[in-house]
């Protein structure tokens, strides 16, 4: 082969490769195993994947939440875990079903008039809401919370780095929601969009009316991100108050924590915008029997049409995930997921009211929020986090990393799956931590 193209060594071959980026030494990977040996290996890098051992306060974009039996059951069938997508509508009737329901619950808990097939995760489905606001305005300044989860804004800032979009952050007040008045002070008629997350990462709920009030104001796009969706329950949908695009993640629905994916991104808007709305919209007919039937309505994804006319290269929409989620919602209906939010609600209240007694522990935020909240330490919480891992508790996130000024802070989440003496259990530890420290 070398000599067919005309090189006398491996080295000339890979002679484009920059020197000081090459491996000069061979590869560190262990010898040759037998079957057994390979399966207790990866079994035992699987217990990685788990937190099972640990009774975890996290939450942050990544939620523990009940899982009926029947959405593993049902999603583990042979038809739907073979298709991978609906190239051909007339022989993927069922995926197209699935699609088409899981768009038409998505749209009646945002409130809007149309959602897609899915999305890869809520941060991309955040971004792919930034461009298309964009598209739409025509303008090149876009507003983002800086109450908007780190790792969305980051995906953001990716995506639009090379579209000439010009990002501004919104400051938050002591109440943990967006400071109004320093969003008043940003907007301006190059606004494209105004980006925020309720509930936001603080765990705050954000007065989304206000917010899409002010953006409309100087014509610019309201869009609402959501990485609870369970919020979506017992909150307004953001469609009856004024969000012109609601994105997010859907891993609430059925599916489980596993180290990072794979995840759900959902996005919804008003069907004034749909042509510029990214991937694909299933939608519901009838054959020429007068039968009911599914096909593909809309695909602006630049594999079915001109590149320059796509508005994304979205190249799956995480169908199975969505699958997933179309079965737990349909399991829990509308009055299982009230109940089910109403329950994060309960039990999370009780652990800020147990927790916040503890000397030396206080609430940093004041405002109204669903499953999550900010604590803070007198004395700061590093050393207290090592002391709740050795006694097998994940305390929460630790907000310093992502906000500086909040270094003595953590998010904690509680949620459904967190039993009342587990709560207690956290608020004894906790505060035997403090005393220590």
């Amino acid at each position: 082969m070398m000599a067919k193209i005309g090189i006398s060594s491996l080295d000339e071959l890979f002679s484009t490769i920059p020197k000081d980026i090459m491996l000069k030494r061979e590869l560190n990977i262990p010898s040759p195993m037998t079957e057994l040996e390979l399966i207790q290996l990866f079994e035992k890098i699987t217990q990685k994947n788990s937190y099972q051992n640990y009774l975890s306060f996290l939450g942050a974009g990544a939620y523990s939440h009940v899982i009926p039996y029947i959405v593993d059951y049902l999603s583990s069938r042979g038809e739907f875990i073979s298709p991978y997508t609906p190239y051909q509508p007339e022989v993927s009737q069922g995926t197209l079903q699935v699609i088409f329901e899981f768009q038409t619950l998505i749209c009646q808990l945002t409130g809007m008039d149309i959602a897609n097939a899915s999305l890869y995760d809520g941060a991309s489905a955040a971004a792919e809401a930034v461009l298309m606001a964009h598209r739409l305005k025509g303008k090149s300044k876009v507003i983002i919370a800086k109450t908007l989860h780190p790792h969305y804004r980051r995906v953001i800032q990716t995506y639009v780095k090379n579209s000439g979009v010009e990002i501004e952050e919104i400051k938050y007040s002591e109440t943990g929601e967006i400071d109004l008045k320093d969003l008043r002070n940003k907007l301006d008629d190059k606004t494209a969009a105004v980006v925020f997350q309720s509930p936001n990462f603080m765990g705050i709920i954000e007065k989304l009316k206000k917010i899409s009030d002010l953006a409309h104001s100087v014509q610019a796009l309201s869009i609402v991100v959501v990485t609870e969706p369970v919020s979506l329950g017992i909150l307004e949908a953001p469609g009856k108050l004024g969000a012109d695009i609601v994105a997010g993640e859907g891993q609430s629905f059925g599916l489980p924590l596993s180290f990072g994916g794979p995840y759900l991104g959902f996005m919804a808007c008003c069907k004034e915008n749909i042509r510029q709305f990214p991937g694909r919209i299933a939608g519901q007919t009838k054959d020429v029997d007068g039968k009911r039937g599914f096909v593909l309505t809309l695909s602006t994804r630049e594999q079915h049409i001109r590149r320059e006319r796509a508005t994304s290269n979205i190249c799956t929409n995480q169908a199975w995930c969505a699958l997933r989620a179309t079965i737990f919602l349909e399991t829990l209906g509308r009055e299982g997921l009230k109940t089910l939010a109403w329950q994060n609600i309960q039990k999370a209240n009780y652990a800020l009211e147990k927790l916040s007694q503890i000397k030396g522990i206080k609430r940093k935020f004041k405002g109204k929020f669903f499953n999550e909240f900010v604590l803070e330490f007198s004395g700061g919480f590093e050393k207290i986090r090592g002391f709740l891992r050795k006694k097998g508790i994940v305390g929460g996130l630790d907000l310093g990393e992502y906000y500086p000024e909040l270094k003595k802070c953590v998010l904690v989440c509680v949620t459904e799956m967190h039993k009342r003496e587990e709560i207690d259990k956290l608020a004894a530890i906790l505060k035997e931590g403090v005393k220590e420290k």
